[in-house]
This record gives C-alpha cells, structure tokens and sequence, in this order.
C-alpha cells in the first residue's frame, strides 16, 4: 500500500513555483490564495486598517508561540548579547507608528504570462498602527561594533522553498536598521498581535516592502557580511529570467488604489452605479517620500484629485475627486506620483517573479 501510495504522488508532478504561464489558476495558487488573505478595497475608506482586513501573507506555518516562554536574541558583531523576554521587551521604551504594508508581489496575477506564486491582484496592502520598541534602542542597547554591515532577523516559521529547508530570515544594512522608526511590534492598532500577524513580536519596516518585516521574530544577528539567506539571495528579487541574478527588492513603489465606486455584482465584481454626482476616493503611498499628486482618469482623460495629509510619513494618504456620472460604461484609473517625481506606469514592466507591480488600476463601471 505505501508503494502504490508513493506511485500516486510521484506521478503527479506540481508546475514549479515562480515559473511564468500563461495558463489559468494553479490549484497550487488557489491554495496559496486560500491560505492568506487580501484587503477588500472597500476598506480603503479607513484610515487605518483593522487586522481581519489587514493583507496577509504566510510563506509556511503559523507559529503556535508560548509567549510565557518566548526569548528574543539580540547577538553577533555587538558588545553584549541580549537574551530578551515579552515582559523585558515591554518595559523598554515604546512609540507608536502607523505605517502602510505593501506585499512586493502586490499585482502579479495580473502580469502575462503569469509567474507561479502567491496570485494577488491589487489587495495585498494595508495600514495600521504598531506600538513597540524602537530597534535601534535594542541595537544601541546592545554596542554595535564598527565593522557591523547588517542585522539579519530570524523568524520562528520554518518550511521549504527552492528545495532549501529554511527558516525565514531577512536582514538590513546597518543604516537601515539604525533608523529610529524601525520597530520590534508587539501591538497592532492598540491591541496585542493576531497570530497570523507574528504574535508575540515581529519586525516593522516603514517604507519596505512587507518581506522585510519579519513575523515571529526570535534572533536579530548583526553580521559582518552581505547575508546570502533564501529569502534574501534568491527570493525576492528583480529578475529578467531563472538565469538572471537579479537586483533586491527592497522600498515600495508609488501606488494609488480606488474604492471601486458603486455596487457590485457578486460574481463577476463588475460595478453598477446611479447617474448623478459621485464621490471617487482612494489611498496612495510611497516608499521612496511622501506621494505629491493623484490623477483620476476618466475614460481616458486625466484630472487631479484633492490629495489630504497621512496620519505618518510612510502611512498611506486620502485622495478624492467629485465625478458626475453619465449614464453608460465608463472606465476609472487612478495614478500617483511621488516626492522623487516616480509615477506608475500605465503598463506594467514584466519581471520573473512578479515583484513591485504598481501598474495604474482599472476599473469598469455600468453607470445606469
């Protein structure tokens, strides 16, 4: 019975993660896509995210962490090694931050052909509120030696990816990390972490990518070298093919979003408004400056909207533009630029793994 069983197995083969197709959703990706979660666009009217909409994204297991008996390890190129409890870490001093999360394959299920992986549309984002100790206090708790290059964080998820049994990690360099807004987060919006959000702590990176915030956290090392990890030598990377080394993925590109105006049908989520004046709003964010202008299109023709400030400097930023829908269908965009003068393209540059995809959203519209 166990040879038949292994037979089984070996003759079904699954596609290669990562590989592009042009062929439609995996059961691979439709239990990728069963397993996290994205933020309906609808919660773009918030100002801050609750955590049941906030996007989510788990590359292995959830961690089932006793928090009574988790440890924290601040080690590596410092004076003094630190072995932290949750209570220890909470006695230290804390700040509030409310900071925008972008998942870097943001928009992948939407390249062609389409790279094997996680299948996201436009929903993998969201904004809240982390309170915890800021981690260049730790780090400068600790006596960071001269020579230090990065600090690389271990979380406690473990798996296998490329074939490479790992336990998720990704580092910073030095200057990164020595920011004062980087933070170890023991809190989301006043509250302590949802589990699938790295209960107890996890790692909180303003203006990066969410790959860069590590759940779960249990080491911080700070190293002398370039760090050569999974996560951080093969995933997450700017690649034109599997043969290609590639360029990190590392700050998060200008991107607007729109509440899709309206209702929608349940099926297809094609949207159904009345004619009549209509209040188009959205969110847009940055990580490379605060975002200095959204356009709206409408039906090709571009107009500003009226941009409100961000509760922070890498907190996502109100947009809104008053429309008087005529009755018809009609196509809405919107499109953002930033303090650096990037804006999104209106077609997106393919990469093989599908990463920073900030092309201009689309959205159909039957105005009755």
């Amino acid at each position: 019975m166990k040879q038949i069983y292994r037979q089984r197995q070996s003759a079904r083969t699954a596609p290669p993660a990562g590989v592009p197709t042009s062929g439609p959703l995996t059961p691979e990706e439709l239990q990728l896509a069963a397993r996290n979660h994205a933020m309906p666009l609808e919660a773009l009217r918030r100002d801050i995210t609750p955590p049941g909409l906030h996007y989510v994204l788990t590359h292995f297991d959830i961690p089932d962490i006793d928090a009574s008996s988790w440890r924290l390890q601040v080690k590596g190129a410092v004076e003094r090694s630190l072995e932290l409890s949750l209570a220890a870490l909470r006695k230290d001093p804390a700040i509030t931050i409310p900071v925008t999360l972008e998942c870097a394959g943001n928009g992948r299920s939407l390249l062609k052909p389409r790279p094997l992986s996680q299948p996201w549309i436009q929903e993998g984002v969201g904004t809240a509120e982390w309170t915890g100790v800021p981690l260049a206090y730790l780090l400068a708790k600790s006596g960071v030696l001269p020579e230090a290059a990065e600090v690389v964080f271990t979380g406690a998820d473990a798996g296998i990816q490329g074939g490479i049994r790992h336990r998720y990690a990704r580092s910073l360099p030095i200057r990164e990390a020595m920011r004062p807004d980087v933070v170890l987060a023991y809190r989301m919006n006043g509250s302590e972490l949802p589990p699938q959000h790295g209960y107890p702590v996890r790692l909180v990176v303003p203006g990066w990518y969410g790959m860069t915030s590590v759940k779960w956290l249990e080491s911080i090392d700070v190293v002398t070298h370039p760090f050569t990890g999974f996560q951080q030598q093969h995933a997450y990377r700017y690649q034109d093919s599997a043969d290609d080394a590639g360029t990190p993925v590392s700050r998060i590109r200008v991107r607007s979003l729109m509440v899709p105006p309206g209702i929608p049908d349940f099926f297809t989520r094609n949207r159904v408004l009345q004619t009549g004046p209509v209040m188009l709003q959205g969110r847009a964010w940055s990580g490379h400056g605060g975002v200095t202008g959204v356009e709206v299109g409408i039906d090709g023709e571009w107009v500003a909207a009226q941009l409100e400030k961000p509760a922070g400097p890498f907190a996502w930023c109100k947009w809104t533009l008053p429309w008087v829908a005529d009755p018809g269908e009609h196509e809405l965009a919107c499109r953002a630029t930033d303090a650096t003068g990037a804006a999104q393209p209106l077609e997106q540059n393919w990469n093989y793994q599908g990463m920073g995809n900030n092309m201009v959203q689309r959205v159909r519209v039957t105005v009755e």
